[in-house]
C-alpha cells in the first residue's frame, strides 16, 4: 500500500496563482510552483503533467468559482422573469478586485497564444448566451444587456477604465433597462456621398 497523499490540488493551484500574479505567466514553471507551495516538483507533476495543464486547471478553477457565485445569486433571485440575464446583472454589481484584475491580465496573455486554454471560457460564455436567449422574454434586449455587462467588466479587468462607484452602480442599473427592450433590425443607411 502506497503512502497517503497529503498535498491537495487546491494548494498547488493556490501556489500557481501566486506565482502568476507575482511573476507573470512567463515565469510560471512547475519548479516555481513547487517552491511556492513548499513541495517537491514531483508532487506538482503528480496532478499537473505540464505548464499548459496547470494553466488550464487555473482557468477552470476561476470559471468554477465564478459560476458558483453566479449560481448562488440565481438561487436567491428565484423565479424572477429573465432570471439568467438578471443574475448576470446582479453578479456584475461588484467591480473586479485588484487581485482578479492582475490574475485576469496574466491569463489573457497566456490565452492569446493558446486556443486550448480559451476553450473553457468559450464554452462558459456560449452556455451563458444560450441560457439568456432561451429564458428571456426579449432575447435581443437581454443579449445587448449581457454584452454591455461584459464590456464593462473587460474594461475593468484590463485596467482600461474604472467608473467611480456611484456612476458604475447607475450604469449597471441602466444596463438592466436593456433587458426589457425589444430592438428590431435597424436598416443600415449608406453614407451620403460628399461632392
Amino acid at each position: 500500500m502506497g503512502r497517503k497523499r497529503t498535498i491537495d490540488r487546491e494548494s498547488v493551484l493556490d501556489a500557481a496563482q501566486c506565482v502568476v500574479q507575482r511573476d507573470g505567466v512567463a515565469r510560471l514553471t512547475l519548479d516555481a510552483v513547487a517552491a511556492e507551495a513548499g513541495i517537491s516538483k514531483a508532487s506538482v507533476l503528480y496532478d499537473y503533467k505540464s505548464k499548459p495543464a496547470l494553466m488550464r486547471a487555473l482557468v477552470e478553477r476561476k470559471i468554477a468559482a465564478e459560476e458558483a457565485r453566479v449560481g448562488a445569486i440565481r438561487d436567491a433571485l428565484g423565479d424572477t422573469p429573465d432570471v439568467a440575464v438578471r443574475t448576470r446583472i446582479a453578479a456584475a454589481s461588484d467591480p473586479a478586485t485588484e487581485d482578479d484584475q492582475a490574475f485576469t491580465l496574466c491569463l489573457a496573455a497566456a490565452m492569446a497564444q493558446d486556443s486550448d486554454l480559451r476553450q473553457p471560457i468559450c464554452s462558459t460564455v456560449g452556455g451563458a448566451i444560450s441560457e439568456i436567449r432561451e429564458t428571456s422574454k426579449n432575447p435581443n434586449g437581454a443579449l445587448l444587456a449581457f454584452l454591455a455587462l461584459e464590456g464593462l467588466k473587460l474594461m475593468e479587468y484590463f485596467g482600461v477604465h474604472r467608473f467611480d462607484p456611484e456612476h458604475r452602480k447607475e450604469l449597471v442599473e441602466e444596463i438592466g433597462w436593456l433587458v426589457e427592450q425589444s430592438p428590431g433590425r435597424v436598416p443600415l443607411v449608406a453614407p451620403k456621398k460628399v461632392a
